[in-house]
């Protein structure tokens, strides 16, 4: 189960007790908000993609979505999402609990700067029904970025 591997990513910085295990559905932005009790944009979602033939997560706020402009501007190509297969395979985690934690060796990971507004977010941990807050240099810490990336806009 990805949440194990996830709570053995964590054992490493003594963090896996921090892990939230819900009893219901966290699989949404909408229904980790409501499960957590915090404003949707506070849930830092993990969005799979493939540049040049390798995957990558763009981890941003519960709030936003990808801007193709922005996203062909700093990739050098058109967003396309894995699917929930591809997300599977090759970034090691189910949709619902993607996440940066755990995953697949040659996944690069991205923040976007749509975080950047808040103290804490609450990533997914492997898991439809997991989360973990974290500061916003705990997710530089712990999600192991490449680097800042500035590719999302608010939904209209």
């Amino acid at each position: 189960m990805a949440i194990e591997r996830v709570k053995e990513y964590f054992r490493q910085y003594d963090m896996e007790e921090r892990i939230i295990e819900l009893s219901e559905s966290s699989a949404t932005v909408e229904l980790a908000a409501q499960a957590l009790g915090c404003e949707p944009a506070r849930i830092a979602k993990s969005l799979s993609f493939m540049v040049d033939e390798k995957p990558i997560l763009i981890i941003c706020a519960g709030d936003v979505k990808v801007d193709n402009a922005k996203y062909k501007a700093r990739f050098a190509a058109k967003a396309k999402m894995l699917t929930a297969e591809q997300a599977q395979i090759l970034i090691g985690h189910a949709v619902g609990g993607v996440c940066p934690f755990g995953i697949n060796e040659g996944v690069t990971v991205y923040l976007d700067e749509s975080l950047r507004r808040f103290t804490t977010v609450f990533p997914a941990c492997g898991s439809a029904n997991s989360a973990i807050e974290l500061s916003i240099s705990e997710m530089e810490r712990y999600s192991g970025y490449a680097e800042w990336v500035d590719v999302c806009k608010m939904r209209e």
